[in-house]
């Protein structure tokens, strides 16, 4: 058996990797889950409850998650479990690129992946597209190092993983289509080494053999988790569900508008977005035919996620895939520091990150002043000076120093502050930053105070029965799922009207009046929350950009408690 002996490289993977479940891991379930991912968990639930639910079309989720609940019992944090598992196994496919691209740019890659705020977001969804995202770049991954069978499960679980897959290979399907009749030149070429041809791209080389055991591994995959070993069959049909549903979604609008896709790339991808460009520029200078085709990928699956009419924001990360690989490769042809004074390099980097962090800093202030005062108009002169300011020193340097100097200080600078500007946005994406940011990732509304809610609850109930969730509880007119997740513990009756002389000892309504015979005590609480995006002003716009926070429309629901089980209507024994 073959030593492997740890390097360098190995621990900067590892640290990669521990970035990504940093990211990912904590806090998971300290968040209540919203409508969107309670839907998913239910289901789940339900299946270990062997109620033989109707399975919605990501039966890998469903499936995958129902496992965890049935052998540790059902919680928030086991319900985004599989999402945050397959975000943090996505940098490991940075190692498998080494040969492709290089160690140091599959490197950059990790990290990138590791610290993406898209994919972060996307981590913490249950019921989300990473599953889909994660085992379609592993199938691809070990289809490249001929692990055949291990590339066909995980393409089998892919299928299961819901409709974004099928947007994912249409993308690709599209990108290869356009990208075919670009010529073939290598990313990455050491000196001196004359360039190879792609063994892997050459379609004389694939033999129907060798999809032989791919396919009924994939097959076998397939049947196995998409019926729970055959526990919970109604997956199987939700496979092909899943499909019908993604074309389903090109004449059906969603309700996400087309700009918060395209915003999001502005708001949170600074990074792979500015060097991910300038890579593919350089491909199309140089005829680089890997940057090209990493381009168009890019291209297609932006433009798919933005003209699908059934999007969502998080469509955008098939883009961001490509993206963080020509970033990668760009980012890795400036570590050239042996032909430039790294000294000079260092106090370049400094003074341009002075400058970058005194203009944020100088932004950043704005959003707390009247927008018609002269001072707002002095601050943004001051911004423009700065950035003036940066521009005459790189040609100072370049002049009185280096060209090469002035590169990798600019270089280096937008590096090292776009880094901090990428964790920063994903903390919030991640929903680690209190209070909680308002963030484009996420589906709208988002859940409340719904914690308050429960404890409350339980608080009425321990009192009246000696326990936590032994009082009947009965919703009247809310279909929320997040509402039901939450209440998953106690007995539930769903009503949509109410006849006068009943006394339900809780009673969960939308705003308004309780009209029954019994006296009730009722609390509004907030049950959804969603950013007034309509009608912000553009103060609110800039403060957004900067904290992540902008004006809330809330939607309550009240809880009412009949007056007899409240502590003061209870009587008391006399003392003796």
């Amino acid at each position: 058996m073959k030593k492997i002996e740890p390097t360098l490289e190995h621990a900067f993977y590892a640290l990669a990797i521990a970035c990504a479940a940093g990211l990912r891991f904590l806090h998971l379930g300290a968040l209540p889950l919203s409508d969107f991912e309670a839907d998913w968990a239910l289901q789940a639930l339900h299946i270990t409850q062997g109620l033989n639910p109707a399975i919605g079309a990501n039966p890998a989720y469903v499936h995958l998650t129902a496992l965890l609940f049935y052998l540790f019992g059902p919680t928030n944090f086991l319900a985004r479990f599989w999402p945050a598992l397959a975000g943090s196994v996505l940098v490991l496919a940075a190692w498998f690129l080494r040969g492709r691209l290089g160690r140091i740019p599959a490197l950059i890659l990790a990290f990138g992946l590791a610290i993406d705020p898209g994919l972060a977001a996307m981590s913490h969804l249950a019921g989300g597209p990473m599953l889909a995202i994660a085992f379609l770049v592993l199938a691809f991954l070990m289809w490249t190092e001929d692990r055949r069978t291990t590339a066909g499960i995980f393409a089998g679980l892919a299928l299961l993983s819901g409709p974004s897959v099928w947007l994912g290979l249409a993308g690709v399907g599209l990108a290869w289509v356009f990208g075919s009749g670009v010529g073939r030149k290598p990313l990455v070429q050491k000196e001196g080494q004359a360039a190879q041809p792609e063994p892997a791209s050459s379609p004389a080389r694939f033999h129907l053999e060798e999809a032989r055991a791919p396919f009924f591994w994939g097959l076998g995959t397939l049947v196995v988790v998409g019926s729970l070993f055959f526990i919970s069959p109604k997956g199987l049909p939700a496979f092909v569900a899943s499909l019908g549903i993604f074309l389903r979604g090109w004449w059906t609008l969603s309700d996400v508008q087309i700009w918060r896709p395209l915003l999001a790339l502005p708001a949170y991808e600074v990074l792979p977005l500015v060097f991910g460009i300038v890579g593919v520029v350089r491909g199309i200078l140089k005829r680089d035919t890997d940057s090209l085709r990493l381009g168009i990928w890019a291209l297609v699956a932006l433009i798919l996620a933005l003209i699908y009419p059934g999007k969502q924001t998080g469509d955008l990360v098939w883009a961001l895939l490509p993206l963080w690989v020509l970033t990668a490769v760009e980012l890795a042809r400036h570590f050239d520091f042996q032909s430039s004074n790294r000294w000079e390099v260092a106090g370049t980097v400094t003074v341009v990150v002075a400058f970058l962090v005194f203009g944020w800093l100088n932004l950043a202030s704005i959003t707390n002043m009247d927008w018609s005062s002269d001072l707002v108009r002095t601050r943004l002169w001051v911004l423009a000076a700065v950035i003036l300011l940066i521009v005459l020193s790189l040609l100072l340097v370049g002049t009185g120093w280096s060209l090469s100097v002035a590169r990798l200080g600019a270089v280096w600078s937008g590096v090292l502050v776009l880094t901090l500007f990428t964790v920063a946005m994903s903390t919030g994406a991640a929903g680690l930053r209190e209070p909680l940011t308002v963030e484009l990732w996420q589906p709208e509304p988002r859940i409340g105070r719904v914690d308050i809610l429960l404890k409350v609850a339980n608080q009425i109930s321990d009192l009246n029965r000696g326990y936590a969730n032994q009082l009947p509880l009965t919703i009247l007119n809310e279909a929320s799922p997040a509402l039901h997740w939450l209440f998953r513990d106690w007995q539930i009756q769903d009503v949509n009207e109410l006849a006068p002389d009943v006394t339900p000892e809780l009673i969960i309504t939308p705003s308004g009046d309780l009209s029954l015979t019994a006296k009730y005590r009722g609390e509004p609480l907030v049950l959804h929350d969603a950013a007034d995006w309509a009608n912000a002003s553009p103060a609110n716009w800039l403060k957004w950009f900067v904290y992540r926070q902008m004006p809330l429309l809330r939607e309550n629901v009240i809880l009412w408690v009949r007056g007899d089980l409240m502590l003061d209507s209870q009587a008391t024994a006399p003392a003796p």
